[in-house]
């Protein structure tokens, strides 16, 4: 049940956060530098996809095992270094292949990728730990 809690928590704080995050901040700047790439509505399902495998993958990796040890700072921690290298995979191979990819675009995401991901797997195991 704490696994099924964590999993929930993690993705509410995850899904929340990268909306507002998206829709207030990143979609704006991104169209500074790619207006006619972007889709005026966003395909839905692969985002569904995203979210379900990433949140699964962040606790399989950090957050079940910081939960188990009892130290939710190691959540914070292994969840900002996921977050950087799988933010970091998309941004710099878009970087480096891309004309249209600037390195703010990729300072900025990654950055947002580590602080997003570390963020959601600390809450996550802070709230499972006082609710299960």
């Amino acid at each position: 049940m704490q696994i099924l809690v964590l999993y929930l928590v993690t993705a509410l704080i995850f899904l929340i956060a990268d909306a507002i995050m998206l829709k207030f901040v990143l979609k704006p700047f991104f169209e500074g530098y790619l207006a006619d790439w972007l889709l005026d509505d966003i395909r839905i399902l692969p985002a569904v996809v995203f979210y379900l495998f990433y949140v699964a993958g962040l606790l399989w990796f950090v957050s079940v095992p910081a939960l188990r040890s009892g130290f939710p700072a190691q959540a914070l921690v292994g969840g900002a270094l996921l977050g950087a290298l799988a933010y970091g995979t998309y941004e710099f191979t878009n970087f480096a292949t891309l004309k249209s990819w600037s390195i703010n675009m990729v300072m900025i995401d990654v950055l947002w990728g580590a602080v997003l991901t570390g963020l959601s797997a600390f809450g996550g195991v802070i709230i499972a730990r006082s609710i299960a």
